[in-house]
């Protein structure tokens, strides 16, 4: 059954790499073939690093990366605490189904809803141009909240909730006692939340395209756009 069992873990490891690791191979290859390999060259790459539109749209997919990391984990944190201290079950249950909405709905789904959003937000407003990097900003935060809040509030329940009622007995006010004695408690959740949250801004293509505008571009975006052409 060991033997088995290592057979399957290693083919359900090849499916998952294969592809990378043929990227990889023929991304060093010396002609612009995908199916024979000539030669070794960095030739590639040299091409990737002289185009300016290709660094500046990596630099563009790290800015909306860590932006949306760090609002989405000073959000996500607050949320966390403020659903664990809700003495209502049914509510807080409520909640948290409402936040799950955002993972399990398309992508696509998403998308188009948040850009009808912001159209007919900017028309009200009386916007020439609605969506721009703001757009893509309020997107990205919206589906990395709810990994962010479920990152965190187990961090929230394994803590000894007697440690803060410490805190404030010995002169603390509810805010310091939370910085001083839950944030650090917590904080491996809010770590891996928003490391979470970095990871999936930077990957996202499909709600990108259709909350962003021609003003902004990230790297997912410009890679569809140069396989279309």
């Amino acid at each position: 059954m060991k033997t088995l069992s290592r057979i399957y873990i290693s083919l359900i490891f090849l499916l998952l790499y294969a592809p990378i690791i043929v990227m990889v191979v023929f991304s060093f290859n010396s002609t612009n073939s995908l199916s024979v390999i000539e030669g070794f060259s960095f030739k590639n790459y040299q091409e990737v690093f002289r185009n300016s539109e290709v660094i500046g749209a990596f630099k563009n997919t790290l800015i909306l990366a860590v932006a949306t990391a760090a609002i989405s984990g000073v959000l996500g944190t607050a949320a966390a605490v403020g659903i664990s201290r809700m003495r209502a079950k049914y509510l807080r249950r409520s909640i948290l189904s409402v936040t799950n909405i955002p993972m399990m709905n398309p992508d696509i789904v998403t998308g188009v809803s948040l850009m009808l959003l912001f159209v007919s937000a900017g028309a009200l407003i009386g916007l020439e141009t609605t969506l721009s990097f703001w757009t893509l900003l309020i997107a990205h935060v919206t589906f990395s909240l709810p990994y962010v809040i479920l990152s965190v509030l187990p961090k929230i329940k394994q803590m000894d909730k007697h440690l803060t009622e410490a805190a404030m007995d010995l002169g603390c006010t509810p805010l310091s006692a939370f910085f001083k004695v839950e944030l650090p408690c917590i904080m491996p959740g809010v770590v891996s939340g928003m490391l979470m949250a970095f990871t999936l801004s930077l990957d996202d293509f499909v709600i990108s395209y259709f909350t962003t505008g021609s003003s902004f571009q990230t790297l997912p975006l410009m890679i569809y756009s140069m396989t279309k052409k």
